[in-house]
């Protein structure tokens, strides 16, 4: 999942709520956060991964180690969840090691994600082609992993297909087949393998966990509305306007919007990779992580790596030398405008997708 518009982020939560739970595989993407210490207004009830940013609009986004502060009860449901995922997998004929939630909560990225946004500029870049993100489970830690590697191809197919359903892929993505509506429902229709079944056992039927977003469409389109208006405040194009003077002082001519550097980057490394968005009207969504750097040209990859370190280093320090405290002067006093006047609607969406 890249930086996907809040509808589509919310209205794939029903996958998610699976997927986020896998114990081995790629099937959760962490999205690279504007590591943003305090909380704009609006995202005090939109959530933890609610960021709005000049020129990308309003997304979602994790930070590498997922839920930062998950409760006892969330533990404790976690651990039923890969209890019953090895019954499952036992029963199927395969070897499924139960991996403790304190474990799989600590991806090995999680440090990073917590330098200061220009120390993690200065290694990493903004994340997009330093760091392989299908290598995040993939780790030493997980005795899954060595299970799955054990086996032989035709075995490895099966053992995806017992433990994430039949449109598993070898990667740990799953195809879900879209139906009218696209909403949370058809996503439960779907065969998930043991992973799918231990949820539903744990948490109930995909439909007792969903939310109606559709009753939000309104509030959603009001928040786009919003983040027009400060994207066109006099105060933030003037800054955007000096951002892209600084940054083309730096070497890096031609930005025109804040997001654009890492817009560049990333459809440089989807070239590089051969990773293509969904064709308009395609009727299969994809939820995967991003493609393995194996198979990728190495002297281009390194190429690439150090020129998104060097524009991420730039875009850093043209940030701060004024951009980012205009635009986020303007964001804190339309958001609190914003909620005071949709206070209501936003307590219900926060009531709502609370505990989801």
């Amino acid at each position: 999942m890249k930086r996907t518009a809040l509808g589509l982020v919310s209205r794939s939560l029903a996958v998610m709520a699976v997927l986020a739970l896998a114990a081995c595989g790629n099937d959760k993407t962490p999205v690279a956060s504007d590591q943003q210490g305090d909380k704009s207004p609006l995202a005090e009830y939109m959530g933890d991964g609610f960021v709005s940013s000049s020129g990308g609009g309003f997304r979602m986004a994790v930070r590498a180690g997922g839920a930062q502060n998950p409760t006892e009860e969330d533990l404790a449901k976690q651990r039923k969840v890969e209890d019953a995922t090895v019954t499952c997998m036992k029963a199927a004929g395969f070897e499924y090691v139960a991996v403790p939630p304190e474990q799989n909560a600590k991806s090995k990225f999680s440090e990073a994600f917590n330098l200061a946004p220009d120390k993690f500029a200065e290694q990493y870049g903004y994340g997009i082609s330093t760091i392989d993100w299908s290598k995040a489970g993939a780790d030493d830690t997980n005795p899954n992993t060595k299970i799955r590697s054990a086996l032989s191809p035709a075995a490895q197919k099966a053992y995806d297909k017992a433990l994430n359903g039949p449109n598993a892929t070898g990667n740990g993505a799953i195809v879900v087949e879209n139906g009218k509506g696209d909403g949370p429902s058809t996503s439960g229709q779907q065969d998930l393998g043991c992973r799918g079944k231990a949820v539903k056992q744990v948490y109930g039927d995909g439909a007792d966990r969903s939310v109606d977003f559709k009753k939000f469409d309104s509030l959603f389109e009001d928040i786009q509305a919003l983040q027009k208006r400060i994207d066109t405040d006099q105060r933030v194009v003037d800054a955007t306007s000096a951002w892209s003077d600084c940054m083309a002082d730096a070497g890096h001519s031609g930005l025109k919007k804040v997001d654009d550097p890492r817009q560049q980057i990333q459809q440089k490394l989807d070239a590089l990779t051969g990773n293509k968005p969904p064709a308009k009207g395609d009727k299969t969504k994809t939820i995967t992580g991003p493609p393995s750097f194996d198979k990728v040209d190495s002297a281009k990859l390194s190429e690439l790596r150090k020129s998104e370190i060097a524009v991420a280093v730039a875009d850093q320090k043209c940030r701060a030398s004024g951009y980012e405290d205009a635009y986020k002067k303007v964001q804190y006093a339309a958001e609190k405008e914003f909620v005071d006047q949709h206070k209501a609607e936003l307590e219900a969406y926060r009531d709502e997708t609370a505990n989801r």
